[in-house]
């Protein structure tokens, strides 16, 4: 009797440790698996292949440049990670995981509005990124709540196929995906965001005034409709 309760005692330790086993190696899989795919999405974001299609400073985008039809500019601000092609699709949807070259990607592409004109004609322009990791797409926002870093890093520009356009970067803000002001661009004109952005901006310079101002919107993490944007003026070059 005795002796095979410790036969089914001996059984059940090793059942026991077999479980315990095998929810290590799972653990051990997905952590593995976690780490590459974050790997895996910070190299997407940084495809130095993108580069070769980066216009000549101070000229537009040439017409054998553009990567695609949906390329609408090429976007710089200076002495940061932000250098990428700006791309417009259909809807808000189309580019969040797909690359400039059309191919399916986690990290998606930098984009334009889909309401707003590719010509950066509108009082008010909204591009959007995705926030990576190591300062990549748009994680390199964050860097902007710090006063003093903003104030060495306020200047840019963007290429249209028309155009150069300089950028000076004035304001940051946290906000809500929901809130009208600033995420419904058609219509929407400088001094409604301007006034907005003097009650509820991080940092906020008064910006040159009859400049068009455009938005620079990646998510900030704190919650699901969180948003961080980094808003500036374009005067053409």
């Amino acid at each position: 009797m005795e002796r095979g309760i410790n036969k089914a005692v001996n059984v059940l330790d090793t059942m026991v440790n077999t479980v315990v086993v095998i929810i290590c190696l799972l653990i051990l899989f997905i952590s593995g698996y976690s780490l590459l795919d974050n790997v895996w999405q910070v190299q997407g974001a940084s495809d130095d292949s993108l580069l070769a299609f980066k216009p000549v400073l101070d000229e537009p985008i040439k017409q054998e440049q553009l990567i695609s039809g949906n390329q609408v500019a090429w976007l710089t601000i200076d002495d940061t990670a932000i250098d990428y092609p700006v791309m417009q699709g259909e809807d808000n949807f189309e580019y969040l995981n797909k690359d400039p070259y059309g191919e399916f990607k986690l990290s998606g592409s930098i984009f334009l509005d889909h309401r707003n004109s590719p010509d950066f004609t509108d009082e008010y322009s909204v591009i959007y990124g995705h926030h990576m990791e190591h300062g990549v797409m748009f994680g390199s926002l964050d860097a902007f709540k710090d006063k003093s870093y903003f104030d060495t890093h306020t200047k840019g520009h963007l290429a249209t196929g028309e155009k150069v356009y300089d950028i000076t970067l004035f304001a940051v803000s946290s906000a809500d995906a929901m809130n009208g002001t600033l995420f419904d661009p058609q219509g929407r004109t400088t001094s409604e965001i301007t006034d907005f952005l003097k009650e509820n901006a991080i940092i906020y310079n008064e910006p040159e005034e009859g400049r068009s101002i455009i938005a620079l919107s990646t998510c900030a993490g704190e919650t699901y409709y969180a948003r961080l944007l980094v808003f500036g003026t374009i005067k053409e070059r």
